[in-house]
């Protein structure tokens, strides 16, 4: 009993146990838990001047409102979630669409394009293309 309490366990029950002694100590850690919600993930995300919010689903770019598909609003998210990261076309398709690779690639490249023109049309470039590996989402270095 010590054991298991030590490493985190809530509570502990022994062998035979009636159902209903279980479902009071269940009851008991709910209640518990209750009062010490977890905070909800930000629902907005910033990367450079792009604002991105997840409960309006509005995406503002230098103070400037964008706007953008459902498909390029999660291919930003995935690339903001991923900034810095070298992201391969197949990534992209799997996060972003929810298929394996195999398909055909154009439409990463084709989305990435219209989100060139929506987001990045200006100095300094944020979303670079990594020849044969994918896409990054970063600012240039220097």
């Amino acid at each position: 009993k010590i054991i298991g309490l030590t490493v985190g366990g809530d509570d502990y029950v022994t062998k035979p146990f009636s159902l209903d002694e279980v479902l009071a100590r269940i009851r008991a850690v709910l209640r518990r838990a209750g009062s010490a919600r977890v905070a909800a993930p930000p629902s907005r995300i910033t990367f450079a001047d792009i604002e991105l919010d997840d409960d309006s689903h509005e995406v503002i770019k230098a103070g400037e409102a964008v706007a953008l598909s459902p498909t390029e609003f999660n291919l930003l998210r995935f690339l903001i979630q991923n900034a810095g990261r070298v992201l391969s076309k197949a990534q992209i398709l799997d996060h972003v669409w929810h298929y394996d690779f195999g398909g055909d690639a154009n439409v990463v490249e084709s989305y990435v394009s219209y989100l060139r023109r929506k987001i990045d049309t200006t100095e300094p470039r944020l979303l670079h293309t990594v020849r044969g590996v994918g896409y990054v989402l970063r600012v240039p270095r220097g």
